[in-house]
């Protein structure tokens, strides 16, 4: 059985995205504040439905060997564990939420850790289930479900157990296993504390008087500089800072690659790889021709790079040149204004939508701005029985609004999937989740080049896109292709030192952006940049954000091209939350990801798109008016 903590989990690392704002201590209007009560009304009703989930946990274990004797015996072992999931992954977002509120509070920490190890004694009591559907065997379990109607909320999450039983261990080794589940995860945990509390980061000042700390935020502010010489200051403060930790940070990493490859090979799989598609049932062909039909679009990305060269005033493009924007835009978008420009934007997608959108703005389900101790990042968690919470850091820029945007796509998704679904196949699959998120920003990014008032503004929006594809078509697969290049080192019995750990990411990212080509000039300092990456923590997933994309891209033409029924088929996806596997949903929506027509078209989109600004770019020119870029001094 699949776990849902792991989903959680997963979901949460995934959806935390977008620019990081500075927080300041700020008087709370509570209507920018979610309501933690729709779930419990008290600390003390969330501790005692904690306890009531406990409980359980002896019920579980009581079930032992009773699988085979009847359909009924099944669904009630099935319906407890369902019920103990349900409740346990309320306890589980309330105290997460509680404590993404203010992360200093010792008593919030407290309450995520006795959630997080909540979830860790479910797997340990639901560890034998698997292995016992096994022994019980295909034909007998399909008779029962046949025999009792009950069980059709449970015959995907059946057949998913059963289809893995190839890699099931036995009933005493599934639960030796369960034991470890916090230690396999501690390289994580290691790596994050170095990254966010232990490496010393620096202070600089940047040109214009302001000093900034370069750890990741300020890394990520500052990086955007109009100021050239400050950004190249920020990489190399930065990157440098980072490098006096390489040896060690290779080790973190070596440690966590190691422990997976161990993993997979005690799963009786061929390679870690094997195992992560096989997770969600994924054909290894949509990361191959992933990989392969992204290196064949180098060109347009280093096309890219030669418009971006060109906007900003370059003589020559070096990679710390990759962040400011094209354009200024002197807008201002603050809350009310984005929820406004969101709702709008979304009338595409139909007045259901739209009013289901409306109706969650107007009540207390988001936590909207920054403040001291709050998470940074943005992220969606749902919750079947009340509704989605979203985090937002808001800031009152075009960041803010496609930030917004994004989150609203997951939590409608998240809607839709619980009006159609019962709870046992609600829970969509990470490869499906950032499909409306990102189908939402493309909406939300063609509504404001549509209603752009200058040529500069309709650029400023058509070179944001540009830059959308830039990070998640090409260079997430980036990400993808070393992740796998570095499993297959280990697999390979070679060792990863953190030195070797750089070449291997050097010789990618160098590739990627043209630099033997003089396209984009990586320096030797860069090649760290891999450190800096948490999500290679997360097992080979960040493919994902890059086949989302492209999913939610050819979707996203399929209703500007199709209208309703377009509109249909998209919202079709959504209400089918994890009924199925996501690569069978994603084929029947009309798209499918082992082919290199999905790929091909989000490279025509791109290459359509620069056509169109270099167009904007001649017309201005020949009117004798320079484009607004950020100072290329």
């Amino acid at each position: 059985m699949r776990y849902r903590q792991l989903l959680l989990t997963a979901f949460i690392a995934l959806l935390a995205a977008h620019t990081v704002v500075a927080a300041e201590e700020v008087t709370v209007d509570p209507s920018h504040t979610w309501d933690l009560s729709d779930m419990y009304p008290s600390i003390e009703a969330w501790d005692k439905a904690r306890e009531e989930v406990a409980a359980n946990f002896e019920k579980i274990e009581q079930r032992r060997g009773t699988l085979g004797k009847s359909a009924n015996d099944l669904y009630q072992t099935l319906q407890l564990i369902s019920d103990t999931e349900r409740k346990a992954g309320r306890v589980l977002v309330y105290a997460g939420l509680n404590f993404d509120e203010d992360q200093r509070v010792t008593e919030t920490l407290e309450h995520r850790q006795l959630a997080s190890m909540l979830y860790s004694s479910l797997g340990e009591s639901t560890a034998w289930v698997q292995p016992e559907l096994i022994a019980v065997g295909r034909e007998v379990i399909e008779s029962y479900i046949a025999d009792d109607e009950r069980l059709a909320p449970f015959t995907f999450q059946l057949d998913d157990s059963l289809r893995n039983a190839a890699h099931t261990l036995g009933e005493e080794a599934e639960q030796t296993l369960s034991y470890f589940s916090q230690s396999f995860g501690a390289p994580s945990t290691t790596y994050e504390l170095l990254a966010n509390s232990d490496i010393p980061w620096p202070t600089i000042t940047l040109a214009n008087g302001e000093e900034v700390r370069v750890d990741s935020q300020g890394y990520s502010y500052a990086r955007a500089s109009e100021n050239r010489a400050d950004r190249k200051l920020v990489f190399d403060t930065f990157w440098g800072k980072w490098g006096e930790y390489r040896s060690a940070t290779g080790m973190v990493l070596n440690s966590h690659i190691q422990t997976q490859v161990a993993l997979a090979k005690a799963r009786n799989y061929d390679s870690v790889l094997q195992r992560e598609l096989d997770q969600d049932n994924l054909p290894p062909a949509v990361y191959h021709t992933l990989v392969a039909e992204v290196n064949k679009a180098l060109p347009t990305l280093h096309r890219y790079f030669k418009l971006r060269e060109r906007i900003l005033g370059l003589e020559q493009m070096h990679y710390y040149d990759i962040y400011p924007p094209l354009v200024s835009l002197d807008k201002t978008f603050d809350y009310e204004t984005s929820k406004a420009i969101t709702l709008d934007a979304m009338g595409v997608l139909g007045a259901d939508w739209v009013a289901m959108q409306k109706a969650g703005m107007e009540q207390r389900w988001t936590h909207v701005y920054p403040q001291q101790g709050k998470r940074s990042g943005a992220y969606q968690w749902g919750v079947y029985d009340v509704h989605p919470y979203l985090l937002l850091n808001h800031s009152d820029n075009y960041d803010g609004l496609t930030t917004l945007a994004h989150e609203w796509g997951h939590a409608i998704h998240t809607l839709y999937a619980k009006q159609a679904q019962p709870y046992e196949t609600s829970d969509y699959a990470i490869f499906i989740a950032e499909i409306p998120s990102t189908s939402l920003e493309l909406i939300l990014q063609d509504y404001m080049a549509q209603h752009a008032e200058s040529i500069d503004e309709q650029l400023f929006y058509l070179g944001e896109g540009l830059e959308g594809m830039r990070g998640t078509f090409f260079r997430q697969t980036m990400f993808a292709e070393f992740e796998l290049a570095l499993y297959e080192a280990a697999e390979r019995g070679e060792a990863l030192s953190g030195e070797g750990i750089s070449k291997i990411y050097g010789e990618i990212q160098r590739r990627y952006h043209g630099h033997d080509d003089g396209v984009v000039v990586v320096d030797d300092l860069y090649n760290n940049e891999w450190m800096f990456i948490n999500h290679f923590y997360r097992n080979m997933y960040v493919f994902q954000y890059a086949t989302s994309q492209i999913a939610g891209t050819a979707l996203y033409d399929k209703i500007t091209n199709e209208g309703a029924a377009g509109v249909e088929n998209y919202k079709n996806l959504l209400k089918a939350g994890g009924s199925d596997y996501p690569y069978a949903l994603l084929v029947a929506a009309g798209v499918d990801l082992t082919k290199p027509e999905p790929y091909q078209a989000m490279v025509r989109k791109m290459n359509a798109i620069m056509d169109e600004m270099e167009r904007l770019l001649d017309q201005k020119e020949s009117q004798g008016q320079g484009v607004s870029p950020q100072s290329a001094h």
